[in-house]
């Protein structure tokens, strides 16, 4: 399984390989399939990152700011 580091490299490398795309004016469709891959890729790192952290964001929850700490986290998760 790969770590949340790698994950991000990977997600640069479609991105560079995307602006190379676009720079060489390579296909409509491909460039598109590719820039849905990198959506795909960064929205399995939110949940593995999500899935990692959500005991630690919870926590947070705890202190004096704790409404405006869980409103932003569960929006964040929510309009991920």
């Amino acid at each position: 399984m790969k770590s949340q580091h790698q994950l991000i490299r990977n997600i640069v490398g479609q991105l560079e390989g995307v602006d190379k795309m676009i720079d060489e004016k390579k296909e409509c469709f491909t460039v598109l399939t590719q820039m849905k891959a990198a959506r795909s890729a960064i929205d399995a790192l939110s949940i593995k990152y999500i899935e990692k952290e959500f005991s630690s964001c919870l926590d947070k929850c705890q202190t004096d700011k704790k409404d405006d700490i869980c409103k932003k986290f569960f929006k964040e998760i929510i309009n991920n």
